[in-house]
């Protein structure tokens, strides 16, 4: 047991704390040694996807490094959807895998596969190469020996990323040269670190914001906040991005707009744009302490006397349509803030609740997973973030769920206590109903985007012994009562009203 032994202490010397095990032959002893083991804390999943994603959860909830440990062979590939969402998103997620000895590899032999660089450029491979920003892939070649092992103590050391360097010189020349012909933020998904910083600098400079939930300060901005629409066709001279790349269809339409500069501040260094743009490869609280003092510009095109009109626009139609999907996405916004956490869960959900959901009240918590913009593991991350958190709310679409289904398995081991999960059914991938370019398609065609179904989830919630409430309409609402375990909305839309919205 020395090798896997020494494994474990060198994790934990890391600031790896957190293990979450996937049972196997060939990770046996490292499974074994972990019960064993006083000082980290181990969860147990059936399934190694799932379980990576929990464990990309545990570590958006502390911040500090989780393990996953898999056997050998297509355990491990199954990591490979949160590894890229780690990298995307500068999560120090571990996989740890068992594989067999080097002398099987490329045999063919059972349970053998190239497990080595499986994840490519998505993970460090040694501890040496890792700089804590990202995934880390740790492959250990172990023989099928006799297990023994006796109850050991094992000490956490604490944890800490490299800093990186940045330049603030490429933000002081872009808030000041050129801003004449306009300059807007669009604040993605931000560390909660990153929130206190944001929020203070926008206040200083009092210039519009588009602001996505998952920025976790979208309902502290007050006037600043203005509805994405107003800018449609009305680009500024300059955007300033802050944090991930944001959730709206107005980023994508930069790419045909080269006429408006982009500097994004993000913690991956990507630019989230396939044409020319400006990037700070940093924490954002970190270069905007690092500005020091901003002066404040303001709205140079009266963007906001143009903007704010629309917001109530947009609740007059909320009223006189309430059970459409933007009505039931609206008031479930003001439920969820009872919630000391809120986690949304794609695309669809969260451009709804940057349009549609209430603007008053910040919410304790938000989560989102944005790093590959994808629908994977979103539930069984909502349930790594949470863990430990009660009165915990997620919302996901309905494929999103589907695709997730065995996620409720890591309910006992979490805090259920007034735990919400809301699943928007509205029959298939809706988001892809918006697009323009599929509007000259046959409904064959369409169908074969959108995957139309007509699924009800109530056994599913049965199945996993969740409480469940399906909501039809505005008045539904009044059942919503979280208790001591979990409660499973089904929310369905009138389709009529929501496509009369």
């Amino acid at each position: 047991m020395t090798s896997e032994k020494s494994i474990i202490e060198q994790l934990l010397q890391s600031g790896c704390g957190e293990f979450v095990v996937c049972g196997g032959a060939r990770n046996a002893g490292l499974v074994a040694l972990l019960e064993a083991a006083k000082g980290p804390k181990v969860w147990k999943h059936f399934e190694e996807r799932g379980a990576a994603f929990f464990a990309l959860g545990r570590v958006k909830d502390h911040a500090q490094p989780c393990a996953v440990v898999t056997t050998s062979g297509t355990a491990v590939a199954e990591c490979l959807p949160a590894v890229i969402e780690a990298f995307y998103t500068c999560k120090p997620l571990i996989i740890l895998s068992a594989d067999r000895p080097a002398e099987f590899r490329g045999s063919g032999a059972p349970q053998t596969i190239e497990q080595e660089e499986i994840f490519g450029n998505y993970a460090a491979r040694s501890l040496d190469d890792w700089d804590g920003h990202g995934p880390l892939h740790l492959n250990v070649p172990l023989e099928e020996s006799e297990i023994t092992c006796d109850p050991w103590d094992a000490h956490v050391e604490g944890f800490l990323a490299e800093r990186r360097s940045f330049d603030v010189r490429s933000l002081l020349d872009f808030l000041d040269n050129g801003v004449f012909r306009g300059l807007i933020a669009m604040v993605g998904g931000l560390e909660p670190e990153d929130r206190e910083d944001v929020f203070y600098f926008l206040k200083d400079l009092g210039i519009p914001v588009i602001a996505d939930i998952n920025s976790g300060i979208r309902e502290a901005l007050g006037d600043l906040l203005v509805p994405e629409i107003a800018f449609k066709g009305n680009l500024p001279g300059r955007i300033l991005r802050l944090g991930e790349v944001p959730v709206g269809r107005l980023w994508r339409d930069l790419e045909e707009s080269a006429g408006t500069e982009v500097l994004s501040i993000c913690r991956n260094g990507l630019p989230g744009l396939a044409r020319e743009s400006k990037v700070i490869h940093a924490e954002v609280g970190r270069v905007i302490r690092g500005l020091g003092a901003a002066d404040q510009i303001g709205d140079v095109r009266d963007d906001f006397l143009k903007a704010r009109p629309l917001f109530g626009l947009i609740d007059e139609k909320l009223e006189s349509l309430p059970d459409s999907e933007p009505g039931l996405v609206s008031l479930l916004s003001v439920y969820a803030t009872t919630g000391e956490s809120l986690f949304i869960g794609n695309s669809l959900p969260i451009r709804e609740w940057n349009d549609f959901g209430q603007r008053e009240t910040p919410y304790a918590r938000v989560f989102a997973n944005r790093g590959a913009n994808g629908i994977d593991g979103q539930l069984s991350t909502w349930l790594g973030a949470t863990a430990e958190t009660p009165d915990s709310w997620g919302v996901f679409g309905d494929l999103t769920a589907l695709y997730d289904l065995a996620a409720p398995a890591m309910l006992p081991q979490v805090e259920q206590k007034g735990r919400v999960l809301i699943v928007i059914n509205n029959g298939g991938g809706q988001i892809f109903e918006k697009l323009p370019r599929l509007a000259n398609l046959t409904e064959e065609q369409r169908a074969a985007i959108v995957q139309p179904q007509e699924v009800r989830l109530q056994s599913w919630a049965e199945m996993w012994s969740m409480d469940y409430l399906k909501i039809e309409s505005r008045e539904d609402f009044d059942k919503l009562e979280a208790g001591d375990k979990t409660l499973f909305v089904e929310l369905i839309p009138d389709a009529v009203q929501s496509d009369n919205f």
